[in-house]
């Protein structure tokens, strides 16, 4: 998926900010004088892992709406199955620090949340909003190279400094979270060095050791929900690895009726974050086969559910159209 630049220019209604100019110096003064009296320490000042959150439902209108009142949040949506995402969010958790306070990164689930993905339009993850004062402001979508988020960064913070007078938030590099002293400290399970190798393998791109580590739980849990999970997620990652993109997107686009087509363009579909298109590729396929070509597009649309997850709720709808294709 190519990225879709944003540009800043004309997205924000200047009849609705009332002496922009004179906003941003109060800003500026009230910024001055809360590191003043808090001498970077005080009550003003947040700590710089306060500058990238998780955000769900429940809380979006506090912890983006209100917040973006006093400093630009960017969301990023994002799913753990989401090859491209993991490439992305760690760039853009980065930048929230360096940045020092111009702006918050509010990261997304998805996969949880699927009212906020729906209401803000997404198709396709990973995909980054802004949200100014209120109002939201669409960035990019898909992978981007850190020169181009960067300015648009820039422009955000711009936008937010001279239109709104938001100058961002106090960082001190010495204070903690809250939430931080308090955690509950969490046993650990009888398989986490296993789940924890198989996570470090994947990360590392060696995807067979990623398997064969999610196998090893396996064996003797099979019904453990995480190791079933990481196993289809790594499984359909080794499968697209070697792939040819474009070809296989040829092919499936000349060849309906080539099953193996029609199931390695699915996959490419599920890894750039196109559930529904996958999950619609498969079953029209259903539609048109039958005998051992329908069960390998029955099987492996199975497998795509695991990766997804059961209770998704495209996976919940999926399951009742294949039973129609089916039956």
């Amino acid at each position: 998926m190519q990225p879709r630049n944003m540009s800043m220019s004309g997205v924000v209604d200047l009849a609705a900010v009332k002496a922009a100019q004179e906003a941003k110096a109060k800003a500026e003064q009230a910024r001055a004088e809360a590191a003043r009296q808090g001498g970077g320490g005080g009550s003003g000042a947040v700590s710089p892992a306060s500058l990238v959150i998780d955000v769900d439902e429940a809380g979006f209108e506090r912890d983006v709406l209100q917040r973006s009142t006093e400093v630009p949040v960017v969301i990023d949506f994002w799913a753990e199955w989401c090859e491209p995402c993991k490439q992305l969010s760690p760039v853009l958790e980065r930048l929230a620090v360096e940045y020092n306070g111009r702006f918050v990164l509010a990261k997304v689930d998805v996969d949880a949340n699927q009212m906020l993905m729906q209401q803000f339009g997404i198709q396709g993850i990973p995909a980054v909003f802004a949200v100014v004062a209120g109002q939201a402001l669409p960035l990019f979508q898909g992978a981007a190279g850190e020169a181009q988020i960067r300015g648009t960064l820039d422009q955000l913070v711009q936008v937010a400094e001279q239109r709104f007078g938001l100058t961002g938030l106090i960082v001190d590099p010495d204070a903690e979270p809250a939430a931080a002293a308090t955690a509950p400290e969490v046993p650990a399970g009888p398989y986490d060095a296993l789940l924890e190798a198989a996570v470090e393998a994947l990360d590392a791109g060696d995807l067979g050791g990623a398997v064969q580590a999610y196998k090893n739980v396996l064996s003797d849990d099979p019904g453990n929900t995480e190791a079933k999970l990481g196993l289809a997620q790594a499984e359909l990652l080794q499968r697209v690895q070697s792939v040819d993109p474009q070809q296989v997107r040829k092919d499936a686009a000349e060849k309906p009726g080539d099953v193996q087509a029609q199931i390695a363009a699915a996959d490419l579909d599920l890894v750039g974050g196109h559930v529904e298109d996958a999950f619609g590729r498969l079953i029209d396929t259903v539609q048109r086969t039958a005998g051992d070509d329908r069960d390998a597009v029955r099987l492996r649309l199975l497998e795509l559910f695991e990766v997804v997850g059961g209770d998704d709720p495209r996976v919940v709808a999926a399951r009742r159209a294949l039973a129609r294709a089916l039956f």
